[in-house]
């Protein structure tokens, strides 16, 4: 008989819930799309370790091979049996499943949940995130509401798609580059270098949180959005540079002036890709712009290393759409709720989730 006559059985599904963090996030990130690969276990094991929370995974197996992974915590009050994503905002908060998952496992995922808890938070997380797309099929299949609050537009550099238009970097920035830099070494020998891998250390991460100890953040803000401080997300980063994979994705471009650091950039490198996730700069130097000029030699050395497109997520776009930066997907924090009485309730109290959003 030949092959095709023979019928092909489904795939099959098994999920399996585990208290804490399972050892299995890893290898179903390294099978993730590249954007999705710092999806790992030091990454949760950070965000837990950072911001608190018991967890709990559920593995989805196909023919006894991982393919998705998702950890929860609790949120809210606990008879209401409400579960959440950890990590960290930035880049986004997401969960890892094999670029070949299919939307069968999240069937799976869906069902196996539902017996857990009512209703998952999932976000902020990009329109095109994978799991995202594959999560919202599987929940209208399995009779799920889903429920969305908009955060904000991303914006996205293609440097690959300026360069072969040949207007990026213009040779006029390039100058004014040039000019700035003389200038700020009239305060001291500049020194340029990069953070990555083994690099990061203690003092590595204290010369970042100096450099936002005295800028905007201090000055304006209570702190708490600080990403290197002991206030802000310094726990996070730090710890998630203990896993090797995740301290090579971590990079940091850094600027000191006379030996006291000046201006950082800080990314995630994800293949071709890189998360632009924080510039700051001392402001004792602003009217030189150490920020800007930083960004631009970090991202000529991006070119170099083979990547070819920045997202610089969420936030102020008059500085990013100056560089050549174009709006990208929205950012959107969601609600996944089981059908049945969950659903009623939640369908009653939707706006409310959707007005504590932003205005898009």
């Amino acid at each position: 008989m030949p092959l095709s006559d023979f019928e092909r059985l489904p795939p099959l599904y098994a999920v399996q819930t585990c208290d804490g963090l399972s050892s299995a996030i890893d290898s179903v990130a390294e099978a993730a799309p590249a954007s999705h690969r710092f999806l790992r276990y030091g990454w949760f094991a950070a965000a837990l370790q950072a911001y608190g929370g018991d967890a709990r995974t559920l593995l989805v197996s196909r023919e006894g091979q991982p393919v998705a992974a998702l950890p929860i915590t609790g949120f809210g009050p606990a008879i209401l049996k409400l579960a959440a994503v950890p990590g960290s905002y930035w880049p986004f908060r997401s969960f890892p499943a094999r670029d070949d998952a299919g939307v069968g496992a999240f069937e799976a995922l869906l069902d196996a949940l539902g017996r857990e808890v009512n209703a998952l938070r999932f976000g902020p997380v990009y329109d095109d995130d994978p799991s995202l797309v594959l999560l919202g099929e599987a929940a209208r299949s399995r009779g799920w509401l889903a429920i969305d609050r908009f955060i904000a537009d991303s914006f996205l550099l293609d440097m690959a798609a300026k360069r072969a238009e040949g207007t990026w970097p213009r040779n006029s920035t390039l100058r004014k580059n040039r000019f700035h830099e003389k200038h700020l070494a009239g305060h001291g020998d500049l020194d340029w270098s990069f953070v990555t891998g083994a690099g990061w250390s203690d003092c590595a991460f204290d010369d970042l949180a100096a450099i936002e100890e005295k800028s905007w953040i201090a000055a304006r803000t209570d702190g708490s959005d600080a990403k290197f401080t002991q206030t802000g997300h310094g726990i996070f980063w730090r710890a998630a540079a203990a896993d090797p994979a995740l301290a090579e994705m971590m990079w940091a471009a850094v600027l000191k002036v006379g030996g006291e650091p000046a201006a950082f950039s800080f990314d995630l490198n994800a293949g071709t890709l890189k998360y632009a996730i924080a510039n700051s700069y001392d402001p004792a130097f602003a009217k030189h712009s150490p920020g800007k000029i930083l960004y631009y030699r970090n991202l000529l050395r991006a070119i170099e290393d083979g990547q070819s497109v920045v997202d610089w997520g969420a936030g102020d776009s008059g500085y990013k759409k100056v560089i050549g930066a174009e709006q990208g997907p929205a950012i959107r924090d969601w609600l996944f709720v089981r059908p049945g009485v969950a659903s009623w309730i939640a369908r009653a109290l939707r706006g409310r989730w959707t007005r504590s959003g932003n205005r898009a």
